[in-house]
């Protein structure tokens, strides 16, 4: 037999009741304050002001600026005098204009109501009424209930208010005037311009997709944690890794203006320019397949590794200069080709500034470059230095390298912001930093052991995602901004503030992706005794080129959109035509505008589906 237990109800609690009626206080207080902040008042929606300038924006953005017509016009001035001259009565008068004519008095008070009416206008059709003062036949100011509609017979009533600081002993006017559209539609000014801006907002968002999928790509891998993870290496390997890229940056920006130059003496010769790229292609080609041919541990096999470092070298300053001659080379033809091809001139054009950018970025390149060989050459040497020394060796070493490397580093920091902020002060900008830096590393390699592992990859996995997640959170509009000072204002500033924000979002958006990738795979090429960068090749991007194209294409979508906001910052684009015509109120051009936007998004969201629905 079972004893049955006591069924206790639970009891409330005064503490949760309070707790909640304290959680619901604050949250009242807390939209109520933000009603205050805000200034949420719907006494200013209900002014009548607003309420006809609500009908007017709308009635205007329900109506875009897409055809024109021809027109045929009706005008009819009728003589009116503020006031009546002394002695006159007012009468009524008839003014003709072909077969249109309208009636009213000849002369009135200022401020007085009067009535027009009018007779054979276009049927069915908007009668504008305004005021042409005497002094002023050009200019017309507007009427209050001025705008009226003919009737089926073409005729209409206007009572209009005379304007009250008018008055003058000239004669003066009120205009009746009305259009038919006449002739078969064509397309208006405000289309045709609404045509060109779409296309260049278009392509700036395809141009901003493209570079940014191509820098964001390798730098994806960097913000992936678990591919970052297992980067270990010892603190000798590090420091010198460290030491190796500004020396590397400096012989290689060195070396490559010094090619630029060279280059620059045959720029005008498209042949040997050719010739050049040929020659030079050939021989990187044979150097980089000889040069990663391994060698045995024999002398002989010494010999050759070392030889193999200096081809290296070499293919490098050959890669550089095989580019310069290929930028020339681009820069000749796009020039000789962009009269002869007429309509097609842009190909030329685009030719033409290839070339020119392939020159710009050379000694960047070659410092990227310089800086990456002699920092990894650095890296290996670190690497076998810590592996063949002593404990002991091994941390005095660590001793000197980490001071030097901290010490660098913190008066590479210590320039920066000499650059930015103009110190002047050598104790500020290069004692200091010299001296906190080599404190720093010194206590690194003090508080390490001699040879172990250190997770440097996790080091540079926080640093590029701290950087991008700075970048992510600067608005594109206020990147458009900076780059209008930088290269003026025009659609290439857009495309460069839609590029670096691009980066920015898919490099979050690709590295996680690669964190979510299955770990067998990896494993596997791991398994085989593959590098690094055989293990992302083999295993890594097979797994992540579907997700990659969807999110390129959504990212592209996203910059269509976008690129109509920044075009208001005169980052070009549609977004310029727009914010023009808002600021003159013309709304109607303004819709049109509009009206583009909304197709071309729908139109990239159609295509984007379609094509996520294909490849992905």
């Amino acid at each position: 037999m079972t004893q049955s237990k006591p069924n206790h109800e639970a009891k409330p609690s005064v503490w949760r009741s309070l707790r909640n009626g304290l959680f619901f206080a604050i949250a009242i207080l807390t939209i109520a304050y933000a009603f205050q902040v805000t200034g949420v008042d719907l006494e200013e929606f209900r002014k009548e002001s607003r309420q006809q300038s609500r009908v007017r924006v709308m009635r205007a953005l329900a109506r875009p600026d897409v055809f024109d017509f021809d027109r045929a016009e009706t005008t009819v001035n009728s003589p009116v005098h503020l006031p009546c001259p002394g002695g006159v009565e007012p009468q009524i008068q008839r003014e003709e204009s072909g077969e249109a004519y309208v009636e009213s008095l000849s002369c009135s008070a200022a401020g007085e109501i009067i009535t027009l009416t009018g007779y054979n206008f276009p049927p069915n059709t908007d009668v504008v009424v305004s005021f042409v003062p005497g002094n002023d036949p050009n200019s017309t100011l507007a009427l209050t209930k001025a705008r009226v509609k003919s009737d089926s017979q073409g005729r209409f009533t206007a009572e209009v208010e005379l304007p009250k600081d008018r008055e003058s002993d000239d004669v003066q006017f009120l205009r009746s005037y009305a259009y038919r559209n006449v002739g078969a539609p064509r397309w208006s000014k405000s289309a045709l311009d609404t045509w060109d801006k779409i296309i260049e907002t278009v392509f700036m968002a395809f141009l901003a997709t493209l570079l940014g999928t191509i820098l964001s790509f390798p730098l994806s891998f960097l913000a992936a944690r678990n591919l970052m993870k297992n980067v270990r290496s010892p603190l000798t390997s590090i420091a010198l890794n460290l030491l190796g890229w500004p020396l590397g940056i400096f012989f290689g920006f060195q070396a490559g203006k010094y090619l630029l130059g060279l280059s620059g003496s045959f720029a005008e010769n498209a042949w040997l320019n050719a010739a050049d790229v040929v020659i030079a292609g050939l021989l990187v080609y044979i150097g980089t397949r000889w040069s990663l041919s391994r060698g045995d541990e024999t002398p002989s096999g010494v010999i050759q590794r070392a030889l193999q470092e200096l081809v290296s070298l070499a293919v490098s300053i050959l890669a550089i200069y095989a580019f310069l001659e290929a930028g020339n080379l681009s820069m000749s033809l796009g020039s000789a080709a962009i009269e002869p091809l007429g309509a097609f001139g842009f190909v030329g054009n685009f030719l033409y500034q290839s070339g020119d950018i392939l020159r710009t970025i050379t000694p960047a390149l070659a410092a990227l470059v310089g800086g990456s060989i002699l920092s990894s050459r650095l890296g290996r040497f670190g690497q076998s230095l810590s592996e063949r020394l002593s404990a002991g060796a091994a941390r005095a070493v660590n001793l000197i390298l980490a001071a030097a490397a901290g010490g660098m580093l913190f008066v590479g920091i210590g320039q920066t912001l000499n650059w930015f902020y103009e110190i002047g002060n050598p104790f500020y900008i290069v004692i200091l930093p010299a001296v906190l830096g080599a404190a720093g590393g010194l206590t690194l390699a003090i508080l390490t052991k001699p040879k172990a592992a250190l997770s440097i990859g996790l080091t540079v996995y926080y640093i590029t995602r701290m950087i991008v997640n700075a970048v992510r959170s600067v608005e594109a509009v206020i990147m458009a901004i900076v780059f209008v000072i930088f290269v003026g204002i025009g659609p290439f500033a857009g495309v460069m503030a839609l590029g670096l924000h691009t980066i920015a979002s898919l490099v979050k958006l690709y590295s996680e992706q690669v964190e979510s990738i299955l770990a067998g795979p990896i494993e596997a090429i791991e398994a085989t005794g593959a590098n690094r960068l055989q293990t992302i090749i083999y295993a890594v991007i097979p797994q992540i080129i579907p997700p990659y194209i969807s999110y390129t294409m959504y990212r592209w979508d996203i910059n269509v959109r976008m690129s109509t906001i920044i075009g208001i910052t005169g980052g070009g684009g549609i977004g310029f035509l727009l914010v023009q015509n808002i600021n003159l109120l013309d709304y109607n051009a303004a819709s049109t505008q509009m009206l583009a936007i909304a197709i071309v998004v729908s139109f990239m969201d159609y295509i984007s589906s379609v094509m996520r629905e294909k490849y992905v």
